[in-house]
């Protein structure tokens, strides 16, 4: 990693997990694999960020830890990258043990439940799948009736901006609201 540590992908240890190196890693992933609208990609950083928002508009109680799981649910990602559910899905068991692991040191590197609980996993997933109705209308070229039937369709009252920055304004945005997180937590 660039911060010096050296992360052992097949047993990660939280002592080797840096929130600078995966806003890093993150802000340099780009979400639907490049193939969006606009200079820049949209960065699974300011996905990251906006799927804590969506989830957080989901569940107005939501806890600052909470928050933060919403904000990391996509961490693993800094060293492994974005793939897309089907790939993983072909990929299999393997695939989600590594990604767990990945995950699991995230978490306890930040005071949070090594496991996100099922409740939770629910609420982020259903925020992943606005976020990504909101990319897919706005970025990748879907109309509004083909995410619709793809993704779910914002509730009400949402209004989220998926514009996207560049790498280095995503990766401060990450880190930022990481630390407002943090703080509250």
């Amino acid at each position: 990693m660039l911060s010096g540590r050296r992360l052992d992908l097949l047993d990660p240890s939280p002592m080797d997990i840096e929130i600078e190196d995966i806003a890093h890693g993150l802000a340099r992933v780009a979400r639907w694999n490049g193939q969006t609208i606009g200079d820049y990609a949209f960065s699974v950083a300011q996905h990251s960020i906006v799927v804590e928002e969506i989830a957080t508009f989901l569940k107005p109680n939501i806890t600052p830890q909470e928050q933060m799981m919403a904000l990391l649910h996509d961490a693993p990602e800094f060293v492994i990258g974005d793939m897309i559910s089907p790939f993983k899905n072909a990929l299999g068991y393997d695939y989600r043990v590594f990604e767990d692991r990945l995950e699991r040191a995230i978490h306890l590197r930040f005071g949070l439940l090594p496991k996100t609980p099922p409740a939770l996993k629910k609420l982020i997933k259903k925020a992943d799948r606005i976020c990504a109705w909101y990319e897919a209308v706005h970025l990748a070229g879907f109309s509004k009736d083909e995410a619709d039937e793809l993704f779910i369709i914002p509730p009400d009252g949402l209004d989220i901006s998926v514009i996207p920055m560049t790498t280095t304004a995503s990766q401060i945005a990450f880190v930022d609201r990481f630390n407002e997180l943090i703080k509250s937590m």
